[in-house]
């Protein structure tokens, strides 16, 4: 233990959290509300997902035709992927709407 601990200069971190009130600042984003930078996001998302897909869907394709029946099964995994991506990133919007409406009546 050092001289600053036992002299009470350092808290602990835990008692210092219990003090004060612990909730997201949604004010950290200057000029825009939280929801409007996730909303932003959702198409950065749902670009790459079909990105993704479209490359994935070329590969196996091109895979298949050539016989190459690992590359077939990456590419299908590829496919999956960018499909659950997509709906992942749209059940996360639907999701935050609903806790952000959820936390504003409370």
């Amino acid at each position: 233990m050092t001289a600053a601990m036992r002299s009470g200069a350092l808290t602990p971190v835990g008692a210092h959290l219990a003090s004060h009130l612990v909730a997201p600042d949604f004010s950290a984003v200057t000029g825009t509300s939280f929801p409007d930078v996730l909303g932003a996001l959702l198409p950065v998302a749902l670009v790459t997902a079909v990105a993704v897909l479209m490359v994935s869907a070329c590969v196996w394709a091109v895979a298949a035709s050539m016989g190459s029946w690992q590359t077939v099964a990456k590419a299908r995994i590829g496919v999956l992927v960018a499909l659950g991506g997509a709906a992942l990133s749209g059940a996360a919007l639907a999701w935050l709407n609903w806790l952000l409406e959820t936390g504003s009546r409370f």
